[in-house]
């Protein structure tokens, strides 16, 4: 014990240049991580209230070569001021007739003022039935900027490359569509139901009532019977009075 005493005693200078090295460095990793911690925060809290869009090429349930942009914002916050330059990046004069195509609904041209979160817009639709090498082949973009609500402005080039639907196929037709189907026609049909244009064909009889139908056939033919009987009966008076005088 009275060994290590002396040391301290000794080397308490270089001791203490030790200790105030070492909290000098915790104290700078402390600072950093709190650094990092900050921006983080401010990262997710930007992600929570901005707006972020894309575009997407989506088919129709019914048909898969008829096709349309679908513009999202896919963002936790609205997009203001919502502008759009749509541009052909290659394809040629078949890519300019599909960018014609698909930016004749109005808003391409005027813009969004206001584009909420989790919102579509969607544009006008191309058979790709028509010209389908060409539109395969083209490659489109829409420049947009817009501005959140916190004031910060964004400019992005959304880029639609047609080749990514090479290869895509369908197999029957989608639930949420063959249900809808399914409803369409049963309205249909109830609809003539109700209008008398279709008539109800409907057997009501119970059993007591087929019981009490065939008692009543039964009861017909009997009277039938002895009418016929009647009758054979009073033909053979008729030809028995007739015959010759003895």
């Amino acid at each position: 014990m009275t060994a290590i005493l002396e040391f301290l005693n000794k080397n308490a200078g270089a001791l203490t240049v030790l200790f105030t090295a070492a909290v000098t460095v915790a104290t700078a990793v402390y600072a950093a991580l709190t650094w990092v911690l900050v921006k983080e925060t401010r990262m997710m809290r930007e992600v929570q209230t901005e707006p972020k869009l894309q575009v997407t090429v989506g088919s129709f349930d019914f048909a898969i070569h008829i096709v349309r942009l679908h513009v999202r914002n896919v963002g936790l916050g609205p997009a203001l001021d919502v502008t759009f330059k749509p541009k052909v990046l290659a394809g040629g004069q078949s890519a300019e007739r599909l960018l014609a195509e698909f930016t004749g609904v109005n808003f391409f041209s005027v813009g969004l003022k206001h584009f909420g979160p989790g919102q579509e817009r969607v544009s006008a639709y191309t058979q790709l039935n028509e010209d389908h090498d060409g539109k395969m082949a083209s490659m489109l973009a829409l420049d947009v900027t817009y501005s959140s609500a916190t004031g910060k402005r964004y400019a992005d080039s959304l880029v639609i490359d047609m080749s990514e639907l090479k290869g895509s196929y369908q197999l029957g037709k989608p639930d949420a569509y063959a249900i809808a189907r399914s409803l369409e026609k049963m309205q249909s049909d109830i609809h003539r139901l109700t209008t008398g244009f279709h008539r109800i064909k409907a057997d009501i009889y119970t059993s007591e009532d087929r019981a009490e139908e065939r008692a009543e056939a039964q009861a017909r033919r009997d009277q039938s019977q002895r009418e016929r009987q009647a009758n054979q009966g009073a033909q053979a008076d008729n030809s028995a009075s007739s015959g010759p005088a003895a």
